[in-house]
């Protein structure tokens, strides 16, 4: 049996949110190498807090958007190499920088690791996910530091609704009423929702809860959002 790919984008803001979250990337490992037996990983991590730290100092130092998203792809690829060291890959084989290498890798491996491919203005480690998804024609799931997808930041409005099931369209237009900027929060950035509707990519948001991520994986009801 062939296995199918699946593309996840995992927030820096789990891997570090403000100390390296063991525990959560414990488990994070055990799911994902249960899950092997049906799946390849294609994981691409984000930036989160080290990344929005670097990218403040720059702003405060006036520096332009171009370096503070540079500062920002440099954190994510130190995130994924970071990440692949916790799965006990091979510190020689390195992270890839773009998708004919990750297909190669993919080839002999059933779980890749990277961070940003190329610099782009207006991107997160989104746009890599869902431009990978696009590429290898698979889902992608969008693990994030809340539950799934809101009317508003839940962390910041308790009026905030949680939305289980939406349309690739009305997530886009949601996601455009957010001003796009480097170290942008929301649930994907503006370049990832157009991807997202213009290849009709059947999409997943889900929580820090990996029970969700599993039973998504292994075909069971699970608390998220589903993008289709």
């Amino acid at each position: 049996m062939k296995k199918r790919v699946i593309v996840i984008s995992l927030g820096g803001s789990l891997i570090v949110p403000e100390k390296v979250d063991i525990k959560f990337l414990q488990k994070f490992k055990q799911v994902v190498n249960k899950n092997t037996c049906k799946y390849k990983f294609v994981i691409v991590c984000g930036g989160g807090t080290v990344a929005r730290k670097y990218i403040d100092a720059l702003s405060a130092s006036r520096a332009s958007e171009y370096m503070q998203n540079l500062a920002g792809i440099s954190a994510t690829r130190m995130n994924a190499r970071f990440m692949s060291y916790i799965f006990g890959k091979d510190p020689d084989t390195g992270i890839p920088h773009d998708m004919k290498h990750v297909a190669s890798l993919l080839r002999k491996n059933d779980i890749i690791f990277c961070g940003a491919l190329r610099y782009a203005p207006n991107q997160t480690s989104d746009s890599t996910a869902t431009r990978l998804a696009a590429y290898f024609k698979s889902d992608f799931i969008n693990l994030t530091n809340v539950k799934g997808l809101y009317t508003a930041n839940p962390n910041k409005f308790k009026s905030a609704k949680f939305i289980s099931e939406i349309t690739r369209e009305n997530l886009y237009n949601m996601i455009m009423k957010i001003q796009s900027k480097p170290g942008m929060h929301a649930p994907v950035d503006h370049t990832a929702a157009t991807i997202i509707k213009q290849k009709k990519i059947k999409t997943y948001i889900l929580g820090k809860d990996l029970k969700q991520l599993n039973n998504l994986l292994q075909g069971k009801k699970f608390i998220g959002t589903i993008v289709d």
